[in-house]
Parts: structure tokens; C-alpha cells; sequence
């Protein structure tokens, strides 16, 4: 009986301690890793949109059974915790974040090219190796219709008409990144050939803006729409969801040419779930998600099989830029806008 008794216990000691050695999983500390480092797990570091993840995410976890942990913050802060986690990567991918804001940090994430890149439009394709494109952001022009009357609006150029001065919502390039990005549309298109005549019609448009800059990319769109403005300088996704709305408005393409602000998903390098980072990446960019999101929340697809949101043109149909080297340092074209907006 005594045998039998010790026998027991020692038996119980053996069970705690190889319990207690699986839920520690934290190094000598013995803190718990709940970063999802078993083989049907994945986290995400994400600064998408919370509607958004409500979408993607719950589809991801039905279709494949891999539980995701979400971590969310800015692009920037996740960029700053990936960099310091190098060593040791608590995280698996990275979504969200435009190129511009992706590029100068490629090299903390891992080469991978999905089999689904061959679906993808030209001007988005995953070139680096590391930075896959899930959704476009085309720069357009909102115009409110009942104020514009015959008033051409169709292209930059058309901007710079004096019936319009004091009419123009823009965005300070220094607060906003949609703004930035017009300043570098124009100069990419009107400016291609001679930089310099890029900034000699900014200087015209600062003008015609009569002083007025505005702080937020949604202070566009509801600008124009309200009938404080009879057009405005925005994105795609912010000027469709005015349409949606009701009000009075209608998307222009820019003739001269659209820079697109692709957004992107990346596998961190290193990530402890990398077989689960891959099947991410390849669902971000299937048929079916994309087809989804464009349906539910109006993302624009970078595959060239899922059509625009409804009533928005196709992609084929719009006259894709690529923002040009001489205006990629966002730096420069910033200080250069600041001394043209300060002297007008």
C-alpha cells in the first residue's frame, strides 16, 4: 500500500512539472507566450481599419482553422516593434501600410511571392519580393455637381480656371498623406518630363486655393459634399463613400494621370508561423477575399479578375503614374510645398 502510494505521487510530481513545462513556453522568466507560436496559430500585426478586420479575419480563421491573434497600432509604432523584436519575432505579418511607408523598412520581412501574383495588375505586382499589394487607393478629384454646373472639372489643368479660386479642398501635404500624394501626382504627370514645370503649376494651384489648406483627409470629401467646395483633391475610397451617401458628387480620373497608393501585406522575417504567414498572404490576395471586400467595404482589388465597386470605373480604365523618383523623397517635396504655400 505504501509502494503503491509513492508510486502515485511521484506519478502526479511527473504530470504537474511537464504541464507546467508546456504552459511555459517564456525562457527563463517564465512568463506565457501567447503570441500563437503553435502550428494553427498566427498573429497579425495590423493597422487596418477595425470594419475591415471584423471582415478579413473571421473568413481567414472559417477557411483555414488557423486562430489569429491581432495586434493593432499604427503603421509606424508596428514598424518600431518589428525592428525591435528582431531577434526574436513575436510576430508573423505585417498588413497594412502603404509602399511609400513599406519600402524603407523591406528588409524586415521575408521574400515570398504568392502563386496568385500572377492575377495581380501590372502596377501592382510584387516586385521587391516581400511586399505584396492587396488593395489599390487611386487619387481622384471630387467635384460637387450642383456647384460645378458647366464648369469643366476632368483634370489638374482644369483646376487653375479663376471661376474656381477659393472653391479647391486640398490637404496640407504636411498632415496628410493623401495630400502628399496629389503634390507628387502632379508632379509626376505634369512634371515628368521637366520637374520644374511641376512646381510652377503648384504655385499656380496654391494660388487658386486662396489661401486655404485643409488638416484631414476626411475634411475633403465632406467639404465638397456639404457645398463648401465645388471640388477637392482626395482618394478613391473616400470619395465613393460620399457617393454612397447621397450626395450631390461624381469621382474624376485626372487626365493627366492617377498615382495609385497601393496597400500591403508582408511576412515578418524570421516569423515563428511561416508556413501560416504564407497561407495569409495567399488568401489576401485570392479571388474570393478580394472579390469580398470589394462587395462589403468597397476596397478596390489589385487582382485584374475582380471587378470595380459598383459604379466606379475599372482599373483598366484609368490611367495609372507611378510616382516619380524626383518626387519620391517625401522630405523635400514637403519643405519645397511649406516655402510656396509661406510666400504666397
Amino acid at each position: 500500500m505504501k509502494k503503491t502510494l509513492v508510486f502515485l505521487l511521484a506519478t502526479c510530481m511527473l504530470f504537474v512539472a511537464a504541464c507546467s513545462n508546456k504552459q511555459n513556453t517564456g525562457g527563463e522568466t517564465g512568463e506565457t507566450n501567447n503570441t500563437g507560436s503553435g502550428s494553427g496559430s498566427l498573429v497579425v500585426y495590423t493597422a487596418a481599419a477595425q470594419d475591415v478586420m471584423n471582415v478579413v479575419i473571421p473568413e481567414f480563421e472559417a477557411q483555414t482553422g488557423i486562430k489569429v491573434e491581432v495586434v493593432t497600432a499604427g503603421t509606424g509604432e508596428l514598424l518600431k516593434r518589428i525592428e525591435a523584436e528582431q531577434a526574436n519575432p513575436l510576430g508573423d505579418v505585417e498588413w497594412g501600410g502603404v509602399v511609400s511607408v513599406i519600402a524603407p523598412k523591406k528588409d524586415l520581412f521575408e521574400p515570398y511571392l504568392s502563386p496568385n501574383e500572377s492575377a495581380i495588375i501590372e502596377s501592382a505586382k510584387n516586385v521587391e519580393g516581400m511586399m505584396t499589394r492587396n488593395t489599390i487607393i487611386p487619387m481622384v478629384l471630387l467635384v460637387n455637381k450642383n456647384l460645378a454646373g458647366d464648369i469643366k472639372i476632368e483634370s489638374y489643368a482644369d483646376l487653375l480656371n479663376p471661376a474656381l479660386k477659393g472653391k479647391i479642398a486640398m490637404n496640407d501635404p504636411a498632415k496628410s498623406s493623401t495630400g502628399l500624394t496629389h503634390v507628387q501626382n502632379i508632379l509626376s504627370t505634369i512634371g515628368a518630363e521637366d520637374p520644374e514645370k511641376g512646381w510652377d503649376f503648384i504655385k499656380e494651384l496654391v494660388d487658386n486655393l486662396d489661401g486655404k489648406l485643409l488638416a484631414s483627409s476626411s475634411a475633403v470629401p465632406k467639404g465638397v459634399a456639404d457645398g463648401e467646395y465645388t471640388v477637392g483633391l482626395t482618394h478613391e475610397e473616400l470619395a465613393s463613400s460620399a457617393i454612397r451617401d447621397g450626395y450631390p458628387v461624381e469621382v474624376v480620373y485626372m487626365e493627366e494621370g492617377v498615382v495609385v497608393s497601393p496597400a500591403t501585406v508582408q511576412i515578418i522575417k524570421g516569423a515563428k508561423n511561416m508556413e501560416n504567414a504564407k497561407k495569409f498572404i495567399d488568401f489576401m490576395t485570392s479571388k474570393e477575399l478580394q472579390t469580398l471586400t470589394t462587395t462589403k467595404l468597397n476596397m478596390r482589388a489589385t487582382r485584374s479578375d475582380v471587378p470595380a465597386p459598383e459604379g466606379l470605373k475599372q482599373i483598366s480604365e484609368i490611367k495609372i503614374v507611378s510616382v516619380s523618383e524626383e518626387s519620391s523623397d517625401n522630405q523635400a517635396v514637403l519643405d519645397r510645398f511649406k516655402d510656396i504655400y509661406t510666400s504666397n
